[in-house]
């Protein structure tokens, strides 16, 4: 039996795992925000990055992609590798995942997504909503092991246009942080 996994942050981008097969398309009643700390990848403990999670959005749909891995060891690869890449996760659910905007049955059903809940119980990184402005300043200030925090936005950004895919919230954070950044770039320069 096949493992599946859906991507809607960096993993549409870059896997770390091997496998067979990619499908492009979406998961129903979902959003994706950007409300989850990050202490370990794009932030440090001290100042941390803010990278995206899944909130129930009934009517909504969060566009992704869907990885299948047939191979025993590729799905113990795999699975390894996301237990220590999504450790700030703290849920794992199995979700329908649709290719077509006009099907009602799933392409795959069982598909494991990795979610950051808002519980502070279990998820001590969880920063929940803030005014977007807020988090764009905290995105553009904030870096850590695996780079600077708005590369993860603008990578992000990048590959949901590659894709075909639309996201408000993506494309209007990837806007202020540009708006940030060129405003200290225009305030370096008359400073100089």
């Amino acid at each position: 039996m096949a493992m599946w996994v859906f991507g809607y942050g960096s993993l549409i981008w870059k896997t770390g795992f091997p496998f067979d097969d990619r499908l492009p398309g979406f998961i129903k009643n979902h959003r994706r925000v950007f409300h989850q700390g990050s202490t370990d990848h794009r932030g440090t403990p001290e100042f941390p990055g803010r990278t995206v999670t899944l909130e129930p959005a009934p009517g909504e749909i969060c566009w992704g992609v869907a990885y299948k891995i047939t191979k025993e060891e590729d799905k113990k690869d795999a699975f390894l590798h996301l237990e220590v890449r999504e450790k700030q996760y703290d849920q794992k659910e199995y979700i329908d995942f649709f290719t077509d905007i006009n099907d009602s049955e799933p392409a795959v059903s069982g598909v494991m997504v990795y979610i950051a809940s808002p519980d502070k119980n279990s998820n001590n990184n969880y920063l929940g909503p803030a005014p977007l402005e807020d988090i764009a300043k905290q995105i553009v200030k904030a870096k850590g092991p695996s780079g600077p925090n708005r590369d993860y936005l603008f990578n992000l950004e990048e590959a949901l246009v590659q894709l075909g895919f639309k996201d408000k919230h993506v494309t209007d954070l990837a806007t202020h942080v540009r708006l940030i950044l060129s405003e200290t770039r225009d305030t370096a320069i008359k400073d100089v």
